[in-house]
């Protein structure tokens, strides 16, 4: 019944496993993947797009079932529902690592779902997820030109030994996060968290993930052999004459438009171009019957003037050294930077690199502001959230603004990965910090102008970061051997370059890398110049920023919320509360403050100004406080006697003023000093088992 194919091999210490034949038959191709105890069931479906497009309609889908680790989801449904971030990052990662090897001109619909199955929260469910979207392709008859397969890597900076797919506990101790996928001969895209590594230690990383891919990449090759299946018939639709006619014809028109260096004036001169080229073209090509000549549709011309474009773009930079906006290969266009703009914010900065522009804030909240992540690998508590929002008027468009999409997500992750190692321990620094990425212009490298905003933003709140970051995007243009990178590209670079390459970092060294391609991978003789031409595009732009603010303000600003931590003696915690919570809600009611208190007898102190926290301190400090001979303390008389007053003093202890200690002269009756509820500062002069004694007259 079933034509089943299995492969197996040791990788990295645990067993991989690739099935096909026997799950998920209908699909064009489906594999399941196990690897150590996680189970991956990939799917690709193919069909023609449902209308004429002019790119590749790739949808990529990892989807974590809750029952991969025996857990029933949250919420009223219990059931899975709309993607977590986690999700959409392995969802992005593995449609970033196999979109550049699609054949150009290939605009069929391909769909293809990770279901993850099984997890074992020790394997890394984004590198099987990959190895086995990788194995249906190649069995699915879709047109895909080579393998690609991913790695987790970490790095031990005291032992110099880089890890191979690593388990959570294990990269507790690396000084790396990074994933890397690759085929046989290059490294496709980058993903990366560091610990201000150098660019040595980068390289070394992505060259032991690239050579530990190989065995994989052997294996899929030999599956795909014994599935027998040949990729269908397809045969791209050849345009080569209409680009020559558009070139032949409108060179001049877009050299000029492509030499403006404002963008908005380039953005309308090349719309209108591009329209009047569309419009010229499918009229010299139409026949009166409605025909077209040589089977131009509009799709085609409009992917010939796009193929145009790139070749013009890309021809100038390579024949004349000279950039979109006339830069030099590494410049990097003008920054201006501002800080405290927003003045009620508890932080804020305006960072602008040439078009593009980036509002960061900051806001500062309590531990219960924390995000709760449900995740396959337990509920965990997020203290540190960067959100980037890209709304459309940052580009010029008409649009309506929705929720973040999958690229908003992933930007956002990157810059929270380039912040995140810069930030104070929670014990040192107890807030729950949130920063907001507004882009407000954008021409290229917004995720890099977050990076550098949110590093401003921090400084100016107060937070105490070890240093300041900057990010830069490096592109590349490859002709043949030849190749040029460029430092801190534009919109359009992006576009019609090869490569974008993010690289986040302090003076000291990278703390966020990330590597898209366009084409089918890059070596690492390219990645190793682009990491070192971005090192100094990165401390060009650190010295900018050092200009304005160098380093955290000492103390944060007046209107964000105040917290303090003290500790107490376990014993007194049932004391600080009181009975059935009395004591805390009468600290809380008269203070504003907001008092929680842990197991450990850790105490934790919220308000909105440094008045409140204290008299919350005051309180607490003096209901734990043992009196002792010598101090001074602040009483309230409870009750009157004839030999004395008694008062209540630390928050409830009991004390004794003898009528001889109330006064320096002799006085017949106590009541004619003082009265009940009184307020009188009392000095201890003696302890017993009764009660302490006071005195008033020595005070």
């Amino acid at each position: 019944m079933f034509n089943l194919i299995r492969k197996s091999t040791e990788w990295g210490g645990k067993t991989l496993v690739l099935e096909s034949g026997k799950i998920a038959r209908q699909a064009n191709g489906a594999v399941v993947v196990t690897y150590g105890g996680t189970t991956v069931l990939s799917t690709v479906v193919a069909g023609k797009a449902k209308e004429p497009v002019d790119f590749l309609p790739l949808t990529v889908q990892f989807v974590a079932k809750s029952y991969a680790v025996g857990k029933i989801p949250g919420g009223f449904l219990k059931r899975e529902g709309k993607p977590s971030d986690r999700e959409t990052l392995i969802s992005r990662l593995i449609d970033r690592s196999i979109r550049p090897l699609f054949p150009s001109g290939f605009y069929d619909e391909v769909s293809i779902v990770c279901n993850l199955l099984s997890y074992d929260t020790v394997t890394p469910p984004e590198v099987t997820a990959l190895i086995g979207a990788t194995a249906a392709l190649a069995i699915s008859g879709v047109p895909f030109n080579g393998m690609v397969v991913g790695a987790r890597v970490g790095y031990l900076l005291s032992e110099g030994k880089y890890l191979l797919n690593a388990s959570a506990d294990e990269m507790l101790s690396s000084s790396l996060d990074l994933f890397l996928s690759g085929n046989k001969d290059s490294v496709l895209m980058v993903e990366s968290e560091a610990s201000e590594l150098s660019e040595s230690q980068m390289l070394g990383a992505i060259s032991f993930g690239h050579q530990n891919c190989q065995e994989v990449i052997k294996l899929i090759e030999e599956f795909r052999e014994e599935s027998g299946v040949l990729p269908f018939g397809f045969i791209p639709h050849d345009i080569t004459s209409l680009v020559d006619d558009i070139a032949s014809s409108y060179t001049e028109s877009f050299s000029i438009a492509y030499s403006n260096i404002v963008k908005k004036e380039r953005v309308l001169e090349l719309e209108k171009l591009r329209d009047q080229v569309l419009s010229d073209m499918l009229a010299k090509y139409e026949q009166p019957n409605g025909n077209l000549q040589c089977q131009y549709s509009s799709q085609d011309i409009i992917s010939a003037l796009k193929n145009f474009e790139r070749s013009l773009v890309r021809s100038k930079i390579v024949e004349t050294s000279s950039r979109i906006d006339g830069r030099a290969f590494n410049g990097i266009r003008d920054i201006e930077i501002e800080i405290d703009v927003l003045p009620k914010t508890h932080g804020s900065a305006l960072f602008t690199r040439g078009n593009t522009q980036a509002l960061v804030v900051t806001a500062l909240g309590t531990p219960q502001d924390e995000q709760i992540v449900d995740d396959l690998d337990g509920d965990r508590r997020e203290n540190f959230l960067l959100h980037y929002n890209f709304p459309p008027y940052a580009v010029g468009e008409s649009a309506a603004l929705r929720a973040p999409g999958r690229r908003e997500i992933g930007h956002g992750k990157l810059a929270w990965k380039a912040i995140r190692y810069v930030l104070p321990e929670k014990s040192d620094f107890p807030y729950t910090i949130r920063v907001v990425s507004e882009i407000t212009e954008s021409d290229g490298s917004s995720s890099m102008a977050t990076v550098c905003g949110a590093s401003l933003a921090l400084m100016d709140t107060g937070v105490p970061i070890k240093a300041p970051v900057a990010g830069i995007a490096m592109g590349l243009i490859k002709e043949g051997e030849k190749f040029i990178i460029l430092s801190d590209i534009l919109g359009d670079e992006d576009h019609l370059g090869d490569m974008d390459f993010k690289v986040a970092g302090t003076s000291s060294g990278i703390t966020a890398l990330q590597m898209d391609m366009k084409i089918s991978g890059i070596s690492i003789e390219v990645i190793e110049k682009s990491l070192l031409q971005a090192k100094d595009g990165r401390m060009h732009i650190l010295d900018k920023m050092n200009l304005v603010i160098q380093e955290s303000r000492e103390c944060i600003k007046n209107h964000a919320p105040r917290i303090e931590s003290i500790f107490i003696n376990k014993d007194k915690i049932r004391n600080v509360i009181g009975s059935g919570g009395k004591n805390i809600r009468e600290i809380c009611e008269k203070t504003g403050a907001r008092v929680e208190i842990m197991q450990d007898g850790t105490v934790m102190i919220y308000a909105i100004n440094n008045d409140a926290v204290e008299y919350a301190k005051n309180m607490i400090m003096d209901i734990v406080s043992e009196p002792e001979i010598g101090k001074v303390f602040d009483g309230t008389v409870i009750e009157i006697v004839k030999f004395g007053a008694f008062v209540s003093f630390l928050g409830g202890k009991r004390g004794l003023i003898h009528i001889s200690e109330i006064k320096n002269e002799h006085i017949n009756a106590v009541g004619s000093v003082i009265s009940v509820n009184d307020k009188v500062k009392v000095l201890v002069i003696g302890i017993d088992r009764e009660y302490v004694q006071l005195s008033m007259r020595r005070v």
